[in-house]
């Protein structure tokens, strides 16, 4: 009975810190747009594909609304205009 119950709690440890860390992995995720809103710590960023995110940044303070960012670790980088908004694709000449 004693050896079910290590087992037990074996198998639940390792559930248990598997789904820890994928919670950490979802928070490393890099969001790159423009700021649409700051609030306290939380800073939402439009994406180029114009989807929303709200994540919570250590250097909120220094952001603006309009400025374009990457956030990465919790921190956001400010970037320039032309790096964060995507290439647009010119039309090849001869045109048919």
């Amino acid at each position: 009975m004693r050896m079910k119950s290590i087992i037990a709690l074996l198998i639940a440890m390792v559930f248990t810190l598997g789904v820890v860390g994928l919670g950490f992995a979802a928070g490393m995720k890099e969001v790159k747009g423009s700021v649409t809103k700051v609030e306290g710590k939380k800073v939402t960023v439009k994406d180029a594909s114009g989807k929303e995110h709200a994540v919570e940044v250590k250097n909120a303070k220094d952001l603006k609304v309009g400025d374009n960012v990457v956030v990465k670790h919790g921190t956001a980088t400010k970037e320039a205009a032309a790096a964060a908004a995507p290439a647009k694709k010119k039309a090849a000449a001869g045109g048919y």
